[in-house]
């Protein structure tokens, strides 16, 4: 039964209004609007506070008062049979609806949402797909008054009234116009009395229907407001909610009419909870952000009563010290001179944002706005995130994440940081498995990243951000268990057998192996075998060989059996071999340029597979022996380099890599180039090859710098092209050397520029350049030594025969 019925509310409030309730319409998110709803209810003692929000929420509300919930938080509602279905009501220290619960609690005084409630606005959100989110008030609101029919009004109806008086910011017209007045001062009641005349021409100007959505919340606040009326007297009552919505609960209507439009809502079963918010959220106009410009700058307003402006550019002098620019008190002083006079020639009573942000351009950047964007990402948005007791309500996996949270030392925080993990330690360890098992649920917390100054697989590093909209995936995931690992374990093996393609079900068995699965293992190799079993494409093969065969290698890290990968990825190697040649046939230039990618990637698994599986490991194909998976690879290399029908940059790509493993000599290597670039082949065709031999990184450039064998054919090949056909193969040419780093493309053109006979000098050792000798320079090659001794840290230990070997060794490396 909703509010207000039966006999006795037909009796006192058939055709009565909301009579004498203190309406306080405020700007959401506004500090001057919560400073002025402070006073308001300090000056009117209400015996209820009811406030704009879902109503769902009223039990959640005694948690304000707990002292580990600290703003910025939001209501978070979602539907219970879709977690993925949800709403956010945030709110921040200077957010009016804040200020209102925080009154109410420390004055005993009962606080209520009286908003439409969440199980319709979800609901309404399921059925209204065109409005992926309700146009009114949380969650779609914004830092506005309320929501309207109109686009401009509905971002903001204040902005529009500051914009007809001149005013090109909202917040400031509010604090410039109603509380800085000498009324408003005196009266706690004149902004709202004065905003709500405001709200009532514009709703007559611009229509006050507001749109389907909006009357419809309009009629339960209505009745929301009528039913505390008489429970706690009409003088009794204080209303904080959007000014937008204030003419309208003030009007009387028919308590029938306003049933009506409540009658037949869809609605859905919904829980809600509190859950951190941040500033940088707040920031944001679309999705679940309120599009405040300056949440850190609302929030200094708020804390700093007297001397505002003071005490800002005194915390702006403090980051700048800390990034080391010189900054004085001297500087702050005339900082603040500037702020206050550019405040009185505008007009304005206090200078606002937009005057200190001139000043501290002025006086503390000397006119530059580089160090502006680190002010404004560090204070004027600012990295604060509120936190939530454990004892808010919330889904069993949420609580352990929370709980591995705390144990693992790892605070959620709104900043990005990058964390550098050792997996050798247990406690790193057990970190990277928690943040793998987040991503295979979908809660991207943390994102890999490359790691510095190591590439062994015991060193991981992640960037970590915490996103509010995180709380909602977690919540969604807990369809699939009550604990971390459980749900991650449940999810792998319901993706394994929904993925489409081999490279899914292989990429996901990498991702069970780093999460520490070992669970979802089996179900996920038994996929795997299956789909390797019957897929015969080799592109689909050499996608999935990759992220199998670097699977192989976290066992040793992780402490996990990987042996049942081995069979599968030598399967997948063997098949590739047989299949690869003839599927480089007859290829356009899209596709050839794609099995050279395969082919790259092939050959970096096989070197992985080979140290993964090692030597003589048992037999068949669990245990393919060392020798036979490397000549195996050799012999389709080999094979790729020499048919003619295999595409040209694939055959220029093969050479290459047999080149690098040693297989072929540089004499051979000219011979396939010189072959390969004859007057026979078109040209084209040649520059493809090309292409797949030098292209694809400074490496490329660095063979054609150090030997003038392949420079001079690669020369003599493009003076000989024709006109018409060298306009055909430039992209193509621009496309591989454009690769290159700057200074071997200069090198390289220095080198084409001296010509074939003068080419000997610059490569020689007397011009000072690296290059080939006929022999090794051993008195060249031990100046290196004690550094790349160093670098090994084989420095300071006493020389031995194997010392000796290895010097050797060196000496003919750095030779």
């Amino acid at each position: 039964m909703e509010p207000g019925s039966g006999a006795a509310g037909e009796r006192a409030g058939e055709r009565s209004g909301p009579g004498e309730a203190l309406l306080l319409g405020v700007r959401h998110h506004g500090p001057g609007s919560a400073r002025a709803v402070r006073r308001a209810l300090d000056a009117a003692r209400p015996r209820t506070v009811l406030i704009e929000g879902p109503p769902e929420a009223d039990e959640l509300i005694p948690l304000a008062a707990d002292e580990n919930l600290r703003p910025p938080v939001a209501l978070l509602a979602h539907a219970v049979d879709e977690p993925g279905r949800s709403a956010f009501w945030p709110m921040a220290a200077f957010s009016p609806e804040w200020v209102a619960i925080r009154w109410a609690l420390e004055h005993g005084v009962p606080a209520r949402f009286i908003d439409l409630p969440a199980a319709h606005t979800l609901a309404w959100q399921r059925e209204t797909d065109e409005h992926p989110e309700p146009p009114g008030p949380p969650p779609g609101d914004g830092p506005g008054v309320g929501a309207g029919l109109r686009d401009d009004l509905r971002v903001d109806p204040l902005a529009t009234l500051a914009e007809a008086a001149g005013h090109d910011d909202p917040e400031r017209w509010w604090e410039d116009v109603v509380e800085h007045r000498g009324p408003g001062r005196r009266d706690p009641f004149a902004p709202f009395t004065a905003i709500e005349e405001a709200m009532t021409a514009l709703r007559e100007t611009y229509g006050a229907e507001g749109g389907e959505w909006d009357a419809v919340r309009e009629a339960y606040m209505r009745l929301q407001l009528r039913a505390a009326q008489r429970e706690f007297g009409d003088g009794a009552v204080a209303v904080v909610c959007g000014a937008w919505h204030v003419p309208a609960l003030r009007r009387r209507t028919a308590l029938t009419a306003d049933r009506a439009l409540l009658k037949g809502l869809p609605r859905t079963r919904t829980d809600l909870t509190w859950v951190p918010w941040t500033h940088r959220r707040l920031v944001r106009a679309g999705g679940y952000g309120a599009g405040i410009d300056s949440p850190g700058w609302y929030a200094h307003l708020l804390a700093s009563p007297d001397r505002p402006v003071e005490r800002w550019l005194t915390r702006v002098a403090g980051l700048l010290r800390e990034e080391d620019r010189v900054v004085s008190p001297a500087h702050v002083i005339e900082a603040v001179r500037l702020a206050e006079t550019l405040a009185a020639l505008r007009g304005r009573p206090l200078p606002g944002l937009s005057e200190t942000t001139d000043a501290v351009r002025a006086v503390l950047c000397e006119g530059s706005d580089v160090p502006l964007a680190l002010i404004r990402d560090r204070l004027v948005v600012g990295d604060d995130m509120g936190e939530v007791p454990a004892t808010a309500p919330a889904v069993p996996l949420q609580r352990d994440l929370d709980r591995l949270q705390r144990r693992l030392r790892l605070r959620p925080e709104a900043a990005e940081r990058e964390l550098e993990l050792d997996l050798r330690k247990e406690t790193d360890s057990e970190r990277s498995r928690l943040l793998h098992r987040l991503r295979l649920l979908g809660v991207r917390w943390g994102e890999p990243a490359v790691s510095r100054g190591s590439t062994g697989t015991f060193r991981e590093t992640w960037r970590l951000r915490w996103e509010p909209e995180l709380s909602v995936r977690v919540a969604e995931a807990g369809v699939w268990g009550t604990t971390v690992p459980a749900a991650a374990t449940a999810r792998a093996e319901a993706d394994a057998v929904a993925a489409r393609g081999l490279a899914e079900v292989t990429g996901l068995a990498e991702r069970c192996l780093l999460a520490g699965l070992p669970d979802a293992l089996p179900t996920v190799m038994q996929v795997l075998a299956d789909r390797a079993a019957l897929d015969t494409d080799v592109g689909h093969l050499a996608q999935a060989l990759p992220a199998l065969v670097r699977s192989l290698r976290y066992g040793d890290v992780r402490g996990t059996d990987t042996g049942a990968l081995a069979g599968v990825a030598a399967g997948l190697a063997e098949r590739i071999f047989v299949g690869l040649p003839p599927a480089c046939a007859a290829l356009d230039a899209d596709a050839a340029d794609e099995m050279r990618r395969h082919v790259d990637a092939v050959h970096g698994a096989v070197g992985l597979l080979e140290e993964a599986v090692g030597p003589e490991r048992g037999t068949g194909l669990h245990t393919r022996p060392h020798a036979r998976l490397r000549d195996g690879w050799r012999a389709v290399l080999r094979v790729l380099s020499g048919r003619d029908s295999v595409a040209a940059v694939v055959r220029g790509r093969a050479a290459r890599l047999l080149l690098d493993g040693g297989e072929v000599e540089r004499d051979e290597a000219a011979l396939l180039m010189g072959l390969a670039l004859s007057r026979g082949t078109p040209p084209a065709e040649a520059a493809a090859w090309i292409e797949g031999f030098v292209g694809d990184g400074a490496d490329g450039g660095l063979l054609l710098v150090h030997d003038e064998r392949l420079l001079g054919l690669v020369d003599g090949w493009l003076t000989g092209v024709s006109a018409e056909a060298f306009t055909d193969v430039l992209p193509l040419l621009r496309r591989t050397f454009s690769a290159y780093e700057t200074g071997v493309r200069r090198s390289l053109g220095e080198l084409v520029r001296r010509g074939p006979g003068e080419r000997s000098s610059v490569l020689g050792a007397d011009s000072g350049t690296a290059g080939f000798a006929d022999d090794l320079d051993a008195g060249r090659a031990d100046a290196v030594l004690p550094v790349v001794r160093l670098l090994l840290g084989l420095d300071g230990e006493q020389l031995n025969d194997t010392d000796t070997d290895t010097d050797d060794q060196l000496t003919t490396a750095t030779t």
